[in-house]
């Protein structure tokens, strides 16, 4: 099969790979569509996913595709399902995921980050990780349950959203447009979105947005509820400073391991802030499938770039040149 395989930093190249061998418990998959990840950008460029990567490995933690082949031991399966699968695999003994936090597991592992994932023509998946996705909902959307679930655990870490509650947006990308539309789902009273490319901004109206900023230096007033989605010390930064009195502040972008936040302590202190953070996806797979299998996601409008297998590595490589919401690779 024809795998693109991460085989050092910045390196990765097309090889022609066995097909999987399954367990009893696993299904092979062919993969109809990946997602590209600001995480896979982040391990392409030596940093860690939501594990320590170690190559060769074909990354890709972003898939939707059809059964092709089922386990011995598989009975809620079947060959010709369409499926999306959760990449994220604990190991259930350690002390966080006897807690229930299986997201902070210690010996984490994922398709797509320690072992091979979607950006090959097949994949070895658990059984227990695939979700049944709807017959008539497109691959290309089914691919992106794993992101939606990642949105909808960052809903799960923050306090109950009212009719009253304000909420700011900051980065207006593919992550920030899906927090615009699930935020609307619990009704809020406003909100807007800071996106530097203004290019992006009709977009977002048209989403939902209720008014849409280049730069958090143009708002006049604070928000109840602030969601960074582009982990930047700046972004980090301005999230902290637009938060009114007693709001919850979601830092979900992904950093660079290096990024250092200069906060104002007292600010914290004397506004009663409420920061937080989310990491991957437990126990929402099932809700964003849900949620796209009903049409609840406008995901269109967001998937700007179809690309084959062959432009990843300089897309990887140069990622912010090519001015993408969300791209995704045909397989």
């Amino acid at each position: 099969m024809k795998a693109l395989v991460l085989t050092e930093k910045q390196t990765m190249t097309i090889q022609d790979l066995a097909i999987p061998e399954i367990t009893a418990d696993e299904v092979l998959v062919k993969v109809k569509y990946c997602g590209i990840c600001g995480t896979d950008v982040h391990i392409f460029n030596g940093e860690p996913g939501s594990a320590e990567v170690t190559p060769p490995v074909v990354l890709g933690h972003e898939f939707a595709g059809e059964i092709v082949k089922i386990g011995e031991n598989v009975t809620q399966l079947a060959v010709g399902d369409h499926i999306a699968v959760d990449p994220n695999m604990y190991c259930g003994h350690c002390q966080y995921c006897r807690q229930g936090r299986i997201q902070l597991c210690e010996n984490l592992s994922a398709l797509g980050v320690t072992r091979n994932g979607g950006m090959a023509e097949y994949c070895a998946a658990p059984a227990n990780a695939c979700l049944k996705l709807a017959v008539d909902l497109p691959f290309e959307y089914g691919a992106m349950v794993e992101p939606l679930s990642c949105v909808l655990h960052g809903f799960d870490q923050i306090d109950p959203i009212t009719p009253e509650t304000t909420v700011l947006i900051i980065g207006g990308g593919f992550i920030g447009s899906l927090f615009l539309q699930t935020v609307q789902l619990y009704s809020p009273a406003k909100v807007n979105v800071c996106e530097l490319n203004k290019e992006k901004h009709a977009q977002l109206l048209a989403l939902g947005a209720d008014e849409v900023y280049s730069s958090t230096d143009e708002l006049t007033e604070s928000f109840d509820l602030v969601i960074e989605c582009v982990g930047r010390k700046e972004t980090s930064e301005a999230a902290i400073a637009t938060a009114s009195k007693g709001a919850n502040i979601l830092l979900f972008g992904v950093p660079s391991p290096n990024t250092k936040l200069t906060i104002p302590a007292f600010d914290i202190f004397s506004k009663e802030l409420k920061i937080t953070s989310s990491f991957i996806n437990p126990f929402t797979l099932s809700k964003a499938v849900h949620l796209l299998n009903q049409g609840k996601i406008q995901l269109a409008p967001l998937l700007s770039h179809k690309i084959q297998l062959e432009s990843v590595p300089e897309i990887l490589a140069n990622y912010p040149a090519f001015g993408i919401t969300k791209a995704i690779i045909e397989l």
